[in-house]
């Protein structure tokens, strides 16, 4: 199988999104919408479990929400007015059915059932400690952690449990939790990972993003605060803030390319800000050009900015197709490249000749990027230049984001003109740090308002898993060297 979105293939990846509603009629029937509208943010695979007052029920399956939850039968077998739902693209555990959520498990205090996008840094420590204590772990996801440390926890009451359990996890996550009592949605203390809240007709509804809002007709209400817990009853909810605040550090990712443009993002409209990033872009990297053309389609906004504040004209040079699958059968390596262009194809008459500027949202291990500069070349356009909507990927993500190993990100292996030289374009440039606060109205100063260790190298947490695997690493290359 050859996947047909070349210009997907080398994108940071978020690992899932996350959907819940209680107090509504027909609540598996209204996650199955939701989810679609988070599709986005996990396409590996997809889960409801939705509970009627006495049962739980859950169905989950690899791939798409659209022919796993479109189904009648499916909706029907998941009744009652409380659910939640989740969609997947995995950084922790195996692609298998066993990882999808959301997790159920039978405990002590009755169904447990959670749904979490984000990545607990110490999972593997966590998991080590819990098994030699006797816990029976049935995935590989850091997600069941969570479940094991309620299950063993010796906190009375299942709130105090699941506080005590994400007192002892690090790094990032959002959860939406069912239980017999109710529901319970949070955010860990930095709010790396987004939710938000809504209502509609008086259910209570939360969400990775507002879009799953809008397409459910939802009205948006606010965000979940970092650090916030919102326990529902029904359609009553109340709030508690258990730990110690913190400076918030939003994941600055989701307004550079994980969320919908048409969402809004800390009260910001994603579409406005990445437009703004471009204007930054045109200002820091001008260039003498014909043309602003976008990489389809997380390029779009951030090139309407660049070609309005440039003066230079927006044009579709690369024109995307949407009525190919996402994989087709693959007869032999002599249709490699014509499957390429299956999904995406230069605009020739378009380009022909042009000195045209590229505009597309990040660079990662840059394949993609050396794929789009051929496919201009090879329609003929006189010049091309490369401009990134966000500073040089040089950092691994441990928070919920399928970052590759440092060693295979570009900007962490050469300069600037080894970049350039890499892709074969003309000239690169990326915004700047700074220019990138800037279109989100923020400063970076001594304390930074967002999470942009991707950038930076700057995380906001402690990165247990990954310090001890560095370590034996390191102590394995020191014991080879000695030998």
């Amino acid at each position: 199988m050859l996947t047909t979105n070349p210009f997907d293939d080398d994108k940071l990846r978020e690992e899932c999104g996350i959907f819940g509603v209680s107090g509504a009629g027909g609540a598996a029937a209204l996650t199955a919408l939701g989810l679609h509208a988070l599709q986005h943010r996990g396409q590996e695979a997809a889960g409801i479990t939705s509970f009627d007052g006495t049962l739980f029920h859950t169905h989950r399956a690899m791939g798409h929400v659209a022919g796993n939850f479109d189904r009648d039968d499916v909706i029907r077998g998941l009744p009652g007015d409380v659910a939640c739902g989740h969609v997947r693209y995995s950084t922790t555990g195996e692609t298998a059915l066993r990882n999808v959520q959301p997790l159920y498990a039978d405990l002590s205090t009755g169904g447990f059932a959670i749904a979490h996008n984000g990545n607990i840094s110490n999972a593997m420590k966590l998991r080590r400690e819990l098994v030699r204590r006797g816990s029976i772990f049935q995935s590989t996801s850091d997600t069941e952690t969570i479940i094991h440390l309620v299950a063993t926890s010796n906190y009375r009451t299942l709130l105090d449990r699941f506080i005590d359990a994400l007192k002892q996890v690090e790094g990032a996550y959002s959860l939406i939790v069912m239980t017999p009592e109710g529901m319970i949605a949070c955010r860990d203390p930095l709010g790396i990972r987004p939710l938000v809240m809504g209502r509609l007709d008086g259910a209570v509804i939360f969400a990775s993003e507002t879009v799953a809002l809008d397409v459910c007709g939802a009205t948006f209400e606010r965000a979940v605060e970092p650090g916030e817990l919102v326990i529902v009853q029904g359609t009553e909810i109340r709030s508690i803030r258990p730990f110690q605040a913190v400076d918030a550090r939003p994941c600055i990712f989701e307004w550079v390319y994980f969320s919908r443009p048409d969402s809004i993002a800390g009260d910001q409209s994603v579409y406005s800000v990445r437009k703004e990033i471009g204007a930054q872009l045109a200002i820091e990297t001008p260039v003498d050009a014909d043309l602003v053309i976008p990489v389809p389609d997380s390029g779009v906004p951030a090139a309407i900015g660049y070609a309005q504040q440039s003066g230079i004209p927006f044009e579709l040079g690369i024109i995307r197709s949407h009525y190919v699958g996402r994989t087709f059968i693959q007869p032999g390596d002599k249709v490699r490249h014509l499957g390429v262009k299956l999904k995406h194809n230069a605009n020739r008459a378009l380009i022909e000749g042009k000195r045209i500027i590229l505009v597309d949202d990040s660079i990662v291990r840059g394949t993609t990027s050396l794929k789009i500069v051929q496919m201009m070349r090879e329609a003929g356009a006189a010049e091309v230049h490369m401009r990134i909507a966000s500073p040089p990927t040089r950092h691994s993500c441990f928070y919920g984001v399928d970052t590759p190993e440092r060693a295979k990100l570009l900007a962490a292996k050469l300069d600037l003109g080894g970049m350039t030289d890499f892709i074969h374009a003309d000239s690169l440039s990326f915004v700047s740090i700074e220019g990138l606060y800037k279109a989100l109205n923020a400063a970076r100063g001594d304390k930074p308002s967002y999470c942009d260790a991707c950038f930076t190298g700057d995380y906001p947490t402690t990165l247990t898993d990954h310090d001890e695997t560095a370590s034996v690493d390191q102590f394995a290359m020191l014991a080879e060297r000695v030998a």
